[in-house]
């Protein structure tokens, strides 16, 4: 009953169908989008539009799990969402946390926590040429790393740990299978010559300075 309900309020999105939410969510329910955001139950139900002309789009349900305690469930689910944005084919994935509870012969959702899963990027190769430019050992305080070409990829190694695989998405920008999270982004001197690189993880950097 709590999937068809999920379900139903997934359908509920991309036509802006506030009814559907409106009757769903308890009188305190609170949500938390994907970016973060916390909006209490008339924020929530206030931004809920349907998606603009040229854009379409389904959420459905990959996978559900539901437990329930007394009158309260907890509810894990996760979502695929597919969007035609005028003519091109966008996918994402969702990671959806609820808490719902029982009121008389009903169940209401009190909490909504949406996660977008992060997936790695789309690797490109560059030429043994490029990745050379970025052979060499980096520091980090007392940290120190060393970078090698490996066939048509990177290698990074250091002291106490395994080799780690570098895949290039663009030019300076490389990314680890498994680590969306994160970017190795190397700089550039006023010649064009790799002086370092920052691993950057969302806004946070750590500076890696080229030592040779």
């Amino acid at each position: 009953m709590l999937r068809a309900k999920d379900q139903a309020l997934l359908d509920a999105i991309a036509p802006g169908n506030v009814k559907v939410w409106d009757d769903a969510l308890a009188p305190d329910a609170v949500y938390v989008d994907e970016n973060g955001a916390i909006l209490d139950r008339a924020t929530f139900l206030k931004q809920l539009t349907s998606l603009p002309a040229g854009a379409s789009g389904t959420i459905a349900i990959a996978s559900y799990q539901a437990v329930q305690h007394g009158d309260v469930a907890t509810v894990i689910h996760t979502d695929n969402e597919t969007e035609n944005y005028h003519g091109q084919m966008l996918k994402a994935r969702y990671l959806t946390t609820e808490t719902w509870q029982k009121y008389g012969s009903d169940w209401k959702l009190r909490q909504v926590h949406v996660y977008a899963i992060l997936q790695d990027p789309p690797a490109i190769l560059l030429n043994a040429k490029e990745l050379d430019e970025y052979v060499g050992t980096y520091t980090a305080g007392d940290l120190k790393q060393t970078v090698r070409r490996d066939g048509d990829h990177l290698v990074s190694t250091r002291v106490g740990r395994p080799d780690v695989v570098w895949s290039a998405e663009v030019r300076d920008v490389f990314f680890i299978s498994g680590q969306p999270r994160i970017r190795k982004i190397f700089q550039r001197d006023a010649t064009g010559k790799i002086i370092g690189f920052v691993d950057r993880r969302e806004s946070w950097d750590l500076v890696w300075k080229k030592a040779r």
